[in-house]
Protein backbone atom coordinates (compact mmCIF):
# COMPACT_ATOMS: atom_id res chain seq x y z
CA UNK A 1 0.00 0.00 0.00
CA UNK A 2 2.84 2.06 0.65
CA UNK A 3 3.96 1.90 -3.05
CA UNK A 4 0.07 3.15 -4.61
CA UNK A 5 0.54 6.14 -1.50
CA UNK A 6 3.65 7.50 -2.95
CA UNK A 7 1.98 7.29 -6.62
CA UNK A 8 -0.92 8.82 -5.40
CA UNK A 9 1.06 11.86 -3.23
CA UNK A 10 2.92 12.56 -6.98
CA UNK A 11 -0.63 12.80 -8.88
CA UNK A 12 -1.58 15.22 -6.77
CA UNK A 13 -3.95 13.76 -4.31
CA UNK A 14 -3.95 14.74 -0.52
CA UNK A 15 -3.46 11.18 1.08
CA UNK A 16 -4.15 10.10 4.61
CA UNK A 17 -3.52 6.49 6.01
CA UNK A 18 -2.85 4.18 9.05
CA UNK A 19 -1.41 0.86 9.93
CA UNK A 20 -0.93 -1.48 13.04
CA UNK A 21 1.89 -0.71 14.25
CA UNK A 22 4.93 1.94 13.21
CA UNK A 23 7.33 1.43 10.57
CA UNK A 24 10.23 3.04 7.94
CA UNK A 25 7.25 2.78 5.56
CA UNK A 26 4.81 4.61 7.83
CA UNK A 27 7.39 6.92 8.26
CA UNK A 28 8.83 7.79 4.98
CA UNK A 29 5.25 8.17 3.66
CA UNK A 30 4.60 10.77 6.46
CA UNK A 31 8.00 12.93 5.16
CA UNK A 32 6.37 12.97 1.61
CA UNK A 33 3.28 14.87 3.16
CA UNK A 34 0.59 12.04 3.92
CA UNK A 35 -1.27 11.92 6.94
CA UNK A 36 -0.32 8.70 8.78
CA UNK A 37 -1.12 7.34 12.13
CA UNK A 38 -0.41 4.41 13.94
CA UNK A 39 -4.11 2.90 14.70
CA UNK A 40 -7.62 3.00 14.51
CA UNK A 41 -8.29 6.75 13.04
CA UNK A 42 -12.57 6.33 11.85
CA UNK A 43 -12.63 10.12 12.14
CA UNK A 44 -10.11 10.33 9.16
CA UNK A 45 -11.68 7.34 7.27
CA UNK A 46 -15.07 9.29 7.48
CA UNK A 47 -13.30 12.90 6.03
CA UNK A 48 -11.72 10.87 3.40
CA UNK A 49 -13.08 10.53 -0.94
CA UNK A 50 -12.42 7.42 -1.37
CA UNK A 51 -11.26 4.80 1.86
CA UNK A 52 -8.71 1.83 0.14
CA UNK A 53 -8.05 -1.39 2.22
CA UNK A 54 -5.72 -3.88 1.54
CA UNK A 55 -6.59 -7.61 2.34
CA UNK A 56 -5.36 -8.04 5.46
CA UNK A 57 -8.20 -5.33 6.57
CA UNK A 58 -11.25 -7.02 7.50
CA UNK A 59 -14.82 -6.41 6.85
CA UNK A 60 -15.35 -5.49 11.01
CA UNK A 61 -12.20 -3.00 10.93
CA UNK A 62 -12.79 0.11 12.77
CA UNK A 63 -12.11 2.82 10.03
CA UNK A 64 -14.34 0.57 7.39
CA UNK A 65 -17.48 0.58 9.51
CA UNK A 66 -16.71 4.48 10.06
CA UNK A 67 -16.58 4.88 6.14
CA UNK A 68 -19.55 3.02 5.26
CA UNK A 69 -21.90 4.00 7.68
CA UNK A 70 -20.41 7.63 6.63
CA UNK A 71 -21.51 7.04 2.86
CA UNK A 72 -17.96 7.02 1.99
CA UNK A 73 -17.29 4.35 -0.32
CA UNK A 74 -14.39 1.49 0.42
CA UNK A 75 -12.39 0.45 -1.99
CA UNK A 76 -10.25 -2.90 -2.60
CA UNK A 77 -6.48 -2.50 -3.04
CA UNK A 78 -6.84 -3.65 -6.50
CA UNK A 79 -9.76 -1.46 -7.25
CA UNK A 80 -7.34 1.43 -6.54
CA UNK A 81 -4.78 -0.15 -8.69
CA UNK A 82 -6.90 -0.90 -11.46
CA UNK A 83 -7.62 2.91 -11.57
CA UNK A 84 -4.36 3.93 -11.61
CA UNK A 85 -3.60 1.20 -14.69
CA UNK A 86 -6.20 2.71 -16.55
CA UNK A 87 -4.09 6.04 -16.90
CA UNK A 88 -1.26 4.78 -18.25
CA UNK A 89 -0.23 1.50 -20.89
CA UNK A 90 0.81 -0.82 -18.42
CA UNK A 91 3.12 -3.68 -17.87
CA UNK A 92 2.22 -5.93 -14.89
CA UNK A 93 4.24 -8.56 -13.92
CA UNK A 94 2.92 -11.98 -12.12
CA UNK A 95 3.86 -14.72 -10.90
CA UNK A 96 4.57 -17.10 -7.56
CA UNK A 97 8.13 -15.52 -7.26
CA UNK A 98 10.36 -13.22 -8.20
CA UNK A 99 7.86 -10.76 -9.54
CA UNK A 100 9.02 -7.99 -7.30
CA UNK A 101 12.66 -8.37 -8.52
CA UNK A 102 11.33 -8.69 -12.37
CA UNK A 103 8.98 -5.69 -12.28
CA UNK A 104 12.03 -3.59 -10.35
CA UNK A 105 14.12 -4.43 -13.75
CA UNK A 106 11.80 -3.33 -15.41
CA UNK A 107 11.43 -0.03 -14.00
CA UNK A 108 15.14 0.20 -13.80
CA UNK A 109 15.72 -0.32 -17.56
CA UNK A 110 13.12 1.76 -18.96
CA UNK A 111 14.49 4.19 -16.89
CA UNK A 112 18.24 3.63 -17.83
CA UNK A 113 16.74 3.86 -21.94
CA UNK A 114 15.57 7.65 -20.81
CA UNK A 115 11.78 6.40 -20.79
CA UNK A 116 10.91 8.16 -17.75
CA UNK A 117 8.61 4.98 -16.43
CA UNK A 118 6.45 5.24 -13.96
CA UNK A 119 5.89 1.96 -11.45
CA UNK A 120 4.39 0.38 -7.99
CA UNK A 121 6.56 -2.49 -6.78
CA UNK A 122 6.39 -4.12 -3.53
CA UNK A 123 9.84 -3.22 -2.56
CA UNK A 124 11.93 -0.39 -2.22
CA UNK A 125 14.50 -0.09 -5.55
CA UNK A 126 17.89 0.21 -4.84
CA UNK A 127 19.44 3.59 -6.78
CA UNK A 128 15.48 4.81 -7.63
CA UNK A 129 14.18 4.46 -4.29
CA UNK A 130 10.69 4.13 -3.09
CA UNK A 131 8.55 0.97 -4.63
CA UNK A 132 6.27 3.87 -6.12
CA UNK A 133 6.75 6.87 -8.27
CA UNK A 134 4.31 8.63 -10.89
CA UNK A 135 6.29 10.56 -13.88
CA UNK A 136 3.89 12.67 -15.97
CA UNK A 137 6.12 13.00 -18.77
CA UNK A 138 6.36 8.82 -18.92
CA UNK A 139 4.50 6.86 -21.30
CA UNK A 140 4.76 3.25 -19.42
CA UNK A 141 3.46 2.24 -15.92
CA UNK A 142 5.23 -0.76 -14.53
CA UNK A 143 3.37 -2.78 -11.77
CA UNK A 144 3.95 -5.44 -9.87
CA UNK A 145 0.39 -7.77 -9.87
CA UNK A 146 -0.83 -10.00 -7.30
CA UNK A 147 -1.75 -12.99 -7.85
CA UNK A 148 -2.97 -13.87 -4.21
CA UNK A 149 -6.20 -13.41 -4.43
CA UNK A 150 -7.12 -13.38 -7.97
CA UNK A 151 -7.17 -9.68 -8.56
CA UNK A 152 -4.59 -9.36 -10.90
CA UNK A 153 -7.04 -10.32 -13.80
CA UNK A 154 -8.64 -6.97 -13.44
CA UNK A 155 -5.43 -4.98 -14.16
CA UNK A 156 -5.52 -3.49 -18.02
CA UNK A 157 -2.13 -4.03 -18.94
CA UNK A 158 -0.81 -3.88 -22.83
CA UNK A 159 2.12 -6.41 -21.73
CA UNK A 160 2.29 -8.95 -19.32
CA UNK A 161 4.74 -10.89 -17.77
CA UNK A 162 5.02 -14.25 -15.53
CA UNK A 163 7.95 -15.53 -13.87
CA UNK A 164 6.65 -18.80 -12.77
CA UNK A 165 3.42 -20.76 -11.54
CA UNK A 166 3.67 -22.85 -8.75
CA UNK A 167 1.20 -24.44 -5.91
CA UNK A 168 0.65 -21.50 -3.32
CA UNK A 169 -2.45 -19.08 -2.20
CA UNK A 170 -4.42 -22.90 -2.34
CA UNK A 171 -6.64 -21.39 0.51
CA UNK A 172 -7.89 -18.99 -2.27
CA UNK A 173 -7.78 -21.00 -5.35
CA UNK A 174 -8.59 -24.95 -3.84
CA UNK A 175 -6.13 -26.54 -6.39
CA UNK A 176 -3.54 -25.78 -8.89
CA UNK A 177 -5.95 -26.25 -11.86
CA UNK A 178 -7.78 -22.94 -10.84
CA UNK A 179 -4.67 -21.34 -10.26
CA UNK A 180 -3.39 -22.09 -13.61
CA UNK A 181 -6.57 -20.91 -14.91
CA UNK A 182 -6.41 -17.35 -13.62
CA UNK A 183 -2.68 -17.29 -14.95
CA UNK A 184 -4.05 -18.05 -18.70
CA UNK A 185 -6.73 -15.30 -18.48
CA UNK A 186 -4.60 -13.29 -16.90
CA UNK A 187 -2.05 -13.60 -20.21
CA UNK A 188 -5.18 -13.41 -22.36
CA UNK A 189 -6.99 -10.23 -21.16
CA UNK A 190 -6.57 -8.44 -24.65
CA UNK A 191 -4.36 -7.59 -27.37
CA UNK A 192 -0.90 -7.15 -26.67
CA UNK A 193 2.25 -9.01 -25.78
CA UNK A 194 2.77 -12.13 -23.17
CA UNK A 195 6.22 -12.79 -21.60
CA UNK A 196 6.40 -15.84 -20.03
CA UNK A 197 9.66 -18.46 -18.30
CA UNK A 198 10.66 -21.03 -20.58
CA UNK A 199 12.21 -22.95 -17.84
CA UNK A 200 9.42 -22.65 -15.47
CA UNK A 201 6.86 -25.76 -16.41
CA UNK A 202 3.59 -24.14 -14.91
CA UNK A 203 4.47 -20.74 -17.11
CA UNK A 204 5.13 -23.20 -20.15
CA UNK A 205 1.42 -24.94 -19.75
CA UNK A 206 -0.13 -21.37 -19.22
CA UNK A 207 1.72 -20.11 -22.50
CA UNK A 208 0.42 -23.17 -24.57
CA UNK A 209 -3.32 -22.18 -23.74
CA UNK A 210 -3.02 -18.39 -24.04
CA UNK A 211 -4.44 -17.72 -27.75
CA UNK A 212 -1.43 -16.54 -29.62
CA UNK A 213 -3.40 -14.76 -32.46
CA UNK A 214 -4.79 -12.13 -30.22
CA UNK A 215 -1.61 -11.65 -28.25
CA UNK A 216 1.82 -12.21 -29.12
CA UNK A 217 3.84 -14.58 -27.16
CA UNK A 218 7.66 -14.28 -26.33
CA UNK A 219 9.63 -16.46 -24.13
CA UNK A 220 12.52 -16.40 -22.23
CA UNK A 221 14.85 -18.47 -19.64
CA UNK A 222 18.05 -20.03 -20.03
CA UNK A 223 16.33 -22.63 -22.52
CA UNK A 224 17.82 -22.71 -25.59
CA UNK A 225 14.07 -22.73 -26.52
CA UNK A 226 12.88 -19.73 -25.02
CA UNK A 227 13.14 -16.61 -27.82
CA UNK A 228 15.38 -14.53 -25.03
CA UNK A 229 18.10 -17.25 -23.72
CA UNK A 230 20.45 -16.65 -20.98
CA UNK A 231 23.76 -18.93 -22.44
CA UNK A 232 27.35 -18.50 -20.92
CA UNK A 233 26.59 -17.76 -17.37
CA UNK A 234 28.80 -17.34 -15.21
CA UNK A 235 27.95 -17.15 -11.61
CA UNK A 236 29.46 -14.94 -8.94
CA UNK A 237 28.63 -14.25 -5.70
CA UNK A 238 28.15 -10.54 -6.49
CA UNK A 239 26.54 -11.05 -9.62
CA UNK A 240 26.44 -12.81 -12.96
CA UNK A 241 27.64 -12.72 -16.43
CA UNK A 242 25.79 -14.20 -19.48
CA UNK A 243 24.58 -13.84 -23.41
CA UNK A 244 21.19 -13.17 -24.54
CA UNK A 245 20.36 -14.93 -27.65
CA UNK A 246 17.93 -13.55 -29.61
CA UNK A 247 16.89 -16.27 -32.55
CA UNK A 248 15.75 -14.31 -35.67
CA UNK A 249 11.81 -16.05 -35.08
CA UNK A 250 11.69 -13.71 -32.14
CA UNK A 251 11.78 -10.72 -35.10
CA UNK A 252 7.76 -11.38 -35.72
CA UNK A 253 6.63 -11.42 -31.83
CA UNK A 254 8.95 -8.37 -30.96
CA UNK A 255 6.03 -6.00 -31.03
CA UNK A 256 2.94 -7.09 -29.48
CA UNK A 257 1.29 -3.39 -30.81
CA UNK A 258 1.52 -0.66 -33.38
CA UNK A 259 3.64 1.97 -32.15
CA UNK A 260 4.05 5.26 -33.93
CA UNK A 261 7.59 6.37 -35.03
CA UNK A 262 7.98 9.46 -33.39
CA UNK A 263 7.56 9.21 -29.30
CA UNK A 264 9.55 7.53 -26.74
CA UNK A 265 13.13 6.36 -27.81
CA UNK A 266 14.09 3.45 -29.56
CA UNK A 267 10.26 3.15 -31.01
CA UNK A 268 9.99 1.41 -34.26
CA UNK A 269 8.29 -1.81 -35.80
CA UNK A 270 10.64 -4.47 -35.57
CA UNK A 271 8.29 -6.87 -37.43
CA UNK A 272 7.25 -4.30 -40.47
CA UNK A 273 11.03 -3.26 -40.77
CA UNK A 274 12.57 -6.95 -40.64
CA UNK A 275 15.45 -5.75 -38.55
CA UNK A 276 17.81 -8.23 -37.89
CA UNK A 277 17.71 -8.62 -34.05
CA UNK A 278 19.40 -11.92 -33.93
CA UNK A 279 22.71 -10.40 -32.27
CA UNK A 280 24.23 -11.54 -28.95
CA UNK A 281 24.73 -8.72 -26.36
CA UNK A 282 26.40 -9.79 -22.63
CA UNK A 283 25.09 -8.80 -19.54
CA UNK A 284 27.41 -8.01 -16.43
CA UNK A 285 24.66 -8.62 -13.80
CA UNK A 286 25.18 -7.07 -10.12
CA UNK A 287 23.12 -9.31 -8.00
CA UNK A 288 23.56 -12.87 -7.78
CA UNK A 289 21.75 -15.81 -8.33
CA UNK A 290 20.28 -18.27 -11.40
CA UNK A 291 16.65 -16.95 -10.49
CA UNK A 292 18.03 -13.11 -10.99
CA UNK A 293 19.57 -14.03 -14.62
CA UNK A 294 16.11 -15.34 -15.32
CA UNK A 295 14.33 -12.19 -13.92
CA UNK A 296 16.83 -10.19 -16.05
CA UNK A 297 15.72 -11.74 -19.44
CA UNK A 298 12.31 -11.25 -18.83
CA UNK A 299 13.22 -7.49 -18.26
CA UNK A 300 15.12 -7.67 -21.06
CA UNK A 301 11.95 -9.37 -23.24
CA UNK A 302 9.81 -7.14 -22.60
CA UNK A 303 11.97 -3.95 -23.03
CA UNK A 304 12.52 -5.17 -26.29
CA UNK A 305 9.00 -5.81 -26.75
CA UNK A 306 8.02 -2.42 -26.08
CA UNK A 307 10.41 -1.43 -29.33
CA UNK A 308 13.70 -1.10 -27.04
CA UNK A 309 17.12 -1.22 -28.58
CA UNK A 310 18.43 -4.24 -28.50
CA UNK A 311 21.93 -2.60 -28.73
CA UNK A 312 21.29 -0.86 -25.40
CA UNK A 313 19.03 -3.31 -23.30
CA UNK A 314 22.60 -5.28 -21.80
CA UNK A 315 24.28 -1.85 -20.22
CA UNK A 316 20.55 -0.63 -19.07
CA UNK A 317 19.65 -4.17 -17.26
CA UNK A 318 23.38 -4.05 -16.03
CA UNK A 319 22.21 -0.95 -13.87
CA UNK A 320 20.28 -2.69 -11.15
CA UNK A 321 21.53 -2.88 -7.88
CA UNK A 322 18.74 -4.85 -5.92
CA UNK A 323 15.71 -4.61 -4.07
CA UNK A 324 15.09 -4.66 -0.28
CA UNK A 325 14.84 -7.97 1.10
CA UNK A 326 16.00 -9.82 -1.64
CA UNK A 327 19.42 -11.30 -0.26
CA UNK A 328 20.25 -7.80 1.25
CA UNK A 329 23.35 -7.25 3.25
CA UNK A 330 22.28 -6.45 6.12
CA UNK A 331 25.86 -5.86 7.74
CA UNK A 332 28.19 -8.08 9.79
CA UNK A 333 29.69 -8.21 13.87
CA UNK A 334 31.97 -11.16 15.24
CA UNK A 335 33.25 -11.60 12.03
CA UNK A 336 29.44 -13.20 10.84
CA UNK A 337 28.14 -12.17 7.48
CA UNK A 338 24.47 -11.00 7.67
CA UNK A 339 22.00 -11.71 4.48
CA UNK A 340 18.10 -10.87 4.31
CA UNK A 341 15.49 -12.57 1.80
CA UNK A 342 12.44 -12.38 1.75
CA UNK A 343 12.06 -15.82 0.23
CA UNK A 344 9.44 -17.76 1.86
CA UNK A 345 8.49 -20.64 -0.57
CA UNK A 346 10.31 -23.83 -0.63
CA UNK A 347 11.90 -23.19 -4.71
CA UNK A 348 12.87 -19.49 -3.34
CA UNK A 349 14.53 -21.09 0.04
CA UNK A 350 16.29 -23.38 -2.50
CA UNK A 351 17.44 -20.72 -4.58
CA UNK A 352 18.49 -18.17 -1.84
CA UNK A 353 20.73 -21.12 -0.30
CA UNK A 354 22.13 -21.99 -3.69
CA UNK A 355 23.46 -18.14 -4.46
CA UNK A 356 24.81 -17.92 -0.75
CA UNK A 357 26.64 -21.17 -1.70
CA UNK A 358 28.27 -18.93 -4.65
CA UNK A 359 30.15 -16.96 -1.78
CA UNK A 360 33.38 -17.73 0.10
CA UNK A 361 31.56 -17.98 3.95
CA UNK A 362 33.21 -20.76 6.43
CA UNK A 363 29.41 -21.51 6.86
CA UNK A 364 25.68 -21.04 5.75
CA UNK A 365 23.88 -20.59 8.65
CA UNK A 366 19.78 -20.70 7.33
CA UNK A 367 17.35 -19.64 9.53
CA UNK A 368 13.79 -19.79 7.97
CA UNK A 369 10.20 -18.47 9.36
CA UNK A 370 7.14 -20.55 7.66
CA UNK A 371 4.33 -17.89 6.55
CA UNK A 372 1.08 -18.37 6.95
CA UNK A 373 -0.69 -21.61 8.67
CA UNK A 374 -2.45 -22.38 5.45
CA UNK A 375 0.77 -22.46 3.61
CA UNK A 376 2.72 -24.47 6.00
CA UNK A 377 -0.23 -27.01 5.63
CA UNK A 378 0.29 -27.29 1.86
CA UNK A 379 3.69 -26.79 1.29
CA UNK A 380 5.19 -28.58 4.26
CA UNK A 381 6.42 -31.80 2.49
CA UNK A 382 8.16 -29.62 -0.69
CA UNK A 383 10.46 -28.11 2.16
CA UNK A 384 12.76 -31.08 2.55
CA UNK A 385 15.35 -30.24 -0.14
CA UNK A 386 15.29 -26.60 0.07
CA UNK A 387 17.91 -26.40 2.79
CA UNK A 388 20.67 -28.32 0.54
CA UNK A 389 23.66 -26.45 0.75
CA UNK A 390 23.03 -25.10 4.09
CA UNK A 391 25.38 -26.22 6.78
CA UNK A 392 23.08 -25.30 10.09
CA UNK A 393 19.45 -24.53 9.60
CA UNK A 394 17.36 -23.35 12.15
CA UNK A 395 13.14 -23.00 11.27
CA UNK A 396 11.86 -20.34 13.78
CA UNK A 397 7.81 -20.64 14.38
CA UNK A 398 4.97 -19.65 12.11
CA UNK A 399 4.58 -16.11 10.94
CA UNK A 400 0.75 -16.17 11.49
CA UNK A 401 0.11 -13.14 8.97
CA UNK A 402 -3.21 -12.74 10.50
CA UNK A 403 -4.71 -16.43 10.17
CA UNK A 404 -5.62 -18.45 12.70
CA UNK A 405 -3.95 -21.01 14.55
CA UNK A 406 -4.85 -24.49 12.66
CA UNK A 407 -4.65 -27.89 14.65
CA UNK A 408 -1.31 -29.75 14.25
CA UNK A 409 0.65 -27.59 11.98
CA UNK A 410 3.69 -25.76 13.36
CA UNK A 411 6.83 -25.65 12.08
CA UNK A 412 7.57 -28.92 13.40
CA UNK A 413 6.37 -30.31 10.33
CA UNK A 414 9.01 -28.42 7.96
CA UNK A 415 12.21 -29.96 10.43
CA UNK A 416 10.80 -33.55 10.21
CA UNK A 417 10.37 -33.37 6.73
CA UNK A 418 14.18 -31.70 6.64
CA UNK A 419 15.31 -34.76 8.79
CA UNK A 420 13.68 -37.81 7.16
CA UNK A 421 15.05 -36.47 3.99
CA UNK A 422 18.36 -35.40 4.99
CA UNK A 423 18.89 -37.38 8.37
CA UNK A 424 22.82 -35.68 8.92
CA UNK A 425 21.86 -31.91 8.34
CA UNK A 426 22.41 -30.09 11.65
CA UNK A 427 18.77 -28.69 11.90
CA UNK A 428 17.52 -26.99 15.22
CA UNK A 429 13.60 -25.75 15.96
CA UNK A 430 13.14 -22.62 17.82
CA UNK A 431 10.00 -20.99 18.17
CA UNK A 432 10.17 -17.45 18.93
CA UNK A 433 12.63 -14.68 17.66
CA UNK A 434 14.19 -14.59 21.30
CA UNK A 435 14.74 -18.18 21.12
CA UNK A 436 16.36 -17.74 17.58
CA UNK A 437 18.86 -14.97 18.77
CA UNK A 438 19.89 -16.89 21.59
CA UNK A 439 20.33 -19.83 19.84
CA UNK A 440 22.33 -17.83 17.02
CA UNK A 441 24.19 -16.39 19.53
CA UNK A 442 25.72 -19.78 20.64
CA UNK A 443 26.10 -21.23 16.79
CA UNK A 444 27.30 -18.18 14.70
CA UNK A 445 31.49 -18.43 14.43
CA UNK A 446 33.84 -15.76 12.36
CA UNK A 447 33.44 -16.55 8.99
CA UNK A 448 29.57 -17.79 8.89
CA UNK A 449 26.76 -16.73 7.03
CA UNK A 450 23.38 -15.93 8.31
CA UNK A 451 20.85 -16.05 6.06
CA UNK A 452 17.40 -14.92 6.99
CA UNK A 453 14.59 -15.98 4.93
CA UNK A 454 10.74 -15.32 5.01
CA UNK A 455 8.06 -13.00 4.86
CA UNK A 456 7.76 -11.74 8.04
CA UNK A 457 9.35 -10.61 11.22
CA UNK A 458 12.75 -12.56 10.76
CA UNK A 459 13.66 -9.73 8.95
CA UNK A 460 14.19 -8.26 12.93
CA UNK A 461 16.78 -11.01 13.48
CA UNK A 462 19.92 -10.03 12.06
CA UNK A 463 20.00 -6.38 13.84
CA UNK A 464 18.77 -8.30 16.81
CA UNK A 465 21.91 -10.84 16.56
CA UNK A 466 24.13 -8.11 15.98
CA UNK A 467 22.84 -6.14 19.26
CA UNK A 468 23.06 -9.35 21.22
CA UNK A 469 27.48 -9.40 20.22
CA UNK A 470 27.97 -6.02 20.83
CA UNK A 471 25.84 -6.75 24.55
CA UNK A 472 28.30 -9.39 25.42
CA UNK A 473 31.28 -7.25 23.57
CA UNK A 474 31.88 -9.70 20.45
CA UNK A 475 33.46 -7.68 18.18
Amino acid sequence: MSAIATVLVEMGYFVTGSDAVDSPSLQRLGRLGVAVAVGSTPEMAVLADVVVRSTAVPDGDVDVTAARDSGTPVWSRADLLAAICSLKPTIAVSGTHGKTTTTAMIAVTLDRLGWKPSWIVGSEIVGLGPGGRWDPDGEWLVVEADESDGTFTRLDAQAVVVTNVEADHLEFYGDVGRLEDEFIRFASLRDGTAVLCADDPGALRVASKVDGASRAILTYGTSLKADFAAVDVDMRSDGSDFRVQVPPRAVRFAVGREVESEGRPGDRDLAEQGEAVDKDFVVHLAVPGLHNVRNAVAAVAVSAALGAPIESLGEAIGAFKGVARRFQSRGSAAGVSFVDGYDHLPSEVAAAIATARLGNWSRVVAVFQPHRYSRTEALWSQFADSFVGADVVVIAGIYAAGEMARPGVDENLIVEAVRRSHPDLEIHRAGTLRSVVSLLAELLQPGDLCLTLGAGDITEIPDMVMASFDAVGRR
